[in-house]
């Protein structure tokens, strides 16, 4: 099955701050949910069900990618502070609508 990958524009704001090591590292791990997005550890949500994230080190700090899979579309939401602990993961799932 094939997959459409959406960015969400809070998610092209925190890639614009980016260095080009750490957006390299996020463009792999995009390429890994092209092959299959259910691969990764599924977070719970109260809006959607299908909730995913992906573990990343960016710039020496834990982070981790929130994505959403709706049908045929992925939508990646942001990058989270592992320190947050998910705290504003449902104002971020909100930008989806």
């Amino acid at each position: 099955m094939m997959f459409e990958i959406l960015a969400s524009e809070i998610l092209l704001n925190q890639i614009k701050i980016l260095d080009e090591k750490s957006k390299r590292i996020l463009e792999s791990k995009i390429d890994m949910i092209k092959l299959n997005p259910f691969r990764f550890k599924r977070i719970h949500s109260k809006k959607f069900s299908r909730v995913f994230r992906i573990k990343l080190n960016i710039n020496n700090i834990e982070s981790r990618l929130i994505y959403v899979v709706l049908g045929n579309k992925i939508f990646l939401v942001c990058l989270l502070n592992r320190k947050d602990d998910y705290k504003n993961l449902e104002k971020y799932l909100e930008s989806i609508k």
